[in-house]
């Protein structure tokens, strides 16, 4: 299981897919509202002056020196929901995140948001 507490020494390491293959350098992690445990990372891809922000699901990855490895191929990470480096996740996108990896999606009982940025 990875832990809250480790996520802030992830920042900047290499994003590998389940096959060894470079997505990009982590950006951030977004924790579960409900556990306040880790759920996806953004991943920032594309040239230095027009990054993005992917988004990944981080419940299975492996932590390595230097890298995160997700369990995900990187042709899915790369065709999934997308943010600008300078904006925010807009709450009406979370369930089209989880839509395109497969993953239930459930926000609170008063709407709130599922995910928050760590």
């Amino acid at each position: 299981m990875i832990h809250a507490a480790d996520v802030r020494e992830w920042r900047d390491c290499d994003v590998i897919d389940s096959e060894g293959h470079k997505i990009g350098v982590l950006e951030a992690v977004y924790v579960n509202t409900t556990t306040d445990e880790p759920a996806m990372a953004t991943v920032r891809t594309g040239l230095p002056t027009r990054h993005s922000l992917l988004f990944v699901p981080i419940e299975d990855a492996i932590v390595g020196p230097g890298y995160l490895k997700v369990g995900y191929v990187r042709t899915l990470v790369k065709r999934a929901p997308s943010i600008g480096t300078d904006d925010v996740l807009p709450a009406g996108q979370e369930e089209a995140i989880f839509r395109h990896y497969g993953l239930p999606y459930q926000s609170g009982a008063a709407g709130e948001r599922q995910l928050a940025r760590r």
